[in-house]
């Protein structure tokens, strides 16, 4: 049966998320209240426009010719995870297309319970890359960040590294929060037990998403927060690539 998921928008050419020119589907809602998070408008489960996988794919076949051998499409959020049903949908006529697939994903709804830990064991087949948040390696002060705790996330990278799934793993470095060099070393310490992480991305915090909070009336409390400087960028990509 055919089934529609909730998009809040798509992307014809991202450079960023994934290996060559990627079609970007960003999908409706988000559990985590991440306090820098730029895109508070798809937290909302029941926001979006409804529509096929079909539909999705027949758009992104026409960037086709611009994706070069390692492009393909990525889906991101919100959470796709949380859409896993119609995720999986789009991925196994991806693959029928003979897509690559890429999942932009928290991770924070993982869980080896039925029925979930079965569907995520399917989607673990068609998708070819998994990008990974890890938003910060202490419980306590991930569930400050996200307002929630980390264990189903680093769960989900556990497995992933057990199956051999290809990761590529993405920080958010934001200054007097996520940018402490003794978390950034107890992150890579994390990171070195896994088997299968392809890629240590730094990603350095801006408030270009501000505005959508102000206009969701929700408190941004990282106003007054500056981005991390080109030294504190370096430091952390040093640490958690295991340079220094």
């Amino acid at each position: 049966m055919m089934s529609e998921g909730r998009i809040h928008s798509i992307e014809s050419f991202g450079s960023v998320d994934g290996p060559g020119v990627r079609f970007l589907i960003f999908l409706q809602g988000c559990k985590l209240r991440c306090r820098y998070c730029h895109n508070a408008d798809t937290w909302r489960t029941d926001g979006g426009t409804l529509m096929s996988a079909d539909e999705l794919l027949d758009k992104a076949e026409r960037c086709r010719p611009y994706w070069g051998k390692n492009g393909g499409i990525t889906v991101s959020g919100g959470e796709p995870l949380l859409q896993i049903d119609f995720l999986l949908e789009l991925l196994r006529k991806a693959k029928q297309r003979g897509i690559n697939t890429c999942i932009d994903t928290a991770g924070q709804p993982f869980a080896r319970k039925e029925p979930f830990f079965s569907k995520f064991e399917e989607l673990c087949t068609l998708c070819d890359l998994f990008l990974v948040d890890i938003k910060h390696i202490d419980p306590d002060a991930h569930k400050s960040l996200t307002g929630a705790y980390n264990g189903s996330i680093l769960d989900m990278l556990r497995y992933l590294s057990d199956i051999n799934k290809p990761v590529w793993i993405r920080h958010v470095l934001v200054p007097g929060i996520t940018d402490d060099d003794e978390a950034l070393r107890k992150t890579r310490g994390f990171i070195e037990t896994l088997q299968n992480v392809e890629r240590v991305e730094v990603l350095p915090y801006h408030s270009m998403g501000a505005y959508k909070w102000k206009e969701l009336g929700v408190s941004y409390t990282l106003e007054d927060t500056q981005p991390p400087t080109a030294d504190r960028i370096k430091n952390a990509n040093d640490i958690l690539n295991g340079l220094k």
